[in-house]
């Protein structure tokens, strides 16, 4: 039996929802798959093993489906009414992970406004996430910025601990720039150049497409 921390409900059975929903179930972990269309629903019993229909705008299917016992919700429904209101009834619920996969920066600003604690947006966004982590699985994040730029976020690798900033010398071998570093909860903005790595940080760096290959090629791959 998973612990309570480990259940998860997924509402809406699109292309997303099934695939997390499947993808969870095999890792081990309970979840309770939603969707309003009685089709989808029976279609889908026998791929995975929680699935019940219902609309998700209405508050008292939601209590009779217990989703106030779920730590993650994750609301997947390509309605927009639908996802805000699910939203907001997780929301009054006190559910304190609420992931809304957004169609665009309007619901994403609307739905934070409700309550979500994560935003995703497309398949392909977190396809491009995924397959980073999958090639280079010391890589938590990126971020696009604009163009050929993006922020990416790391643990630092064995190879940096205990060398301070200048002796990694990040900036001229790949022309990587450190804009923070997270030691021990502790947010650095800008670290000076005498602060060492250590075991655990978490590093967010700046660079070019370009600069970022060679960087996860010669440093992060081997991890």
């Amino acid at each position: 039996m998973v612990s309570r921390k480990n259940q998860f409900a997924i509402l809406g059975m699109g292309r997303f929802g099934i695939s997390l929903a499947v993808t969870l179930e095999q890792m081990g972990y309970e979840v309770l798959c939603v969707d309003v269309d009685e089709a989808v629903v029976s279609k889908l019993a026998d791929q995975v093993s929680r699935i019940v229909s219902f609309d998700i705008r209405d508050s008292r299917a939601f209590d009779q489906a217990g989703m106030e016992s779920f730590d993650t919700v994750i609301i997947a429904t390509k309605n927009l009414e639908a996802s805000l209101m699910a939203t907001m009834l997780c929301k009054e619920r006190n559910i304190s992970d609420i992931v809304v996969k957004a169609i665009d920066e309007r619901h994403a600003v609307m739905a934070k406004k409700m309550g979500a604690t994560r935003i995703v947006f497309s398949e392909l966004e977190m396809a491009k996430r995924l397959a980073l982590q999958l090639v280079t699985p010391n890589v938590k994040d990126y971020i696009e910025i604009e163009g050929d730029i993006k922020i990416i976020n790391f643990n630092a690798p064995e190879e940096l601990w205990n060398k301070n900033l200048v002796e990694a010398n990040l900036r001229a071998q790949f022309g990587l720039n450190v804009i923070a570093i997270i030691h021990e909860e502790k947010t650095l903005i800008t670290p000076p150049p005498t602060y060492k790595f250590c075991k655990g940080d978490k590093v967010f760096a700046i660079g070019s497409n370009e600069v970022l290959a060679k960087f996860k090629e010669k440093v992060l791959s081997g991890e």
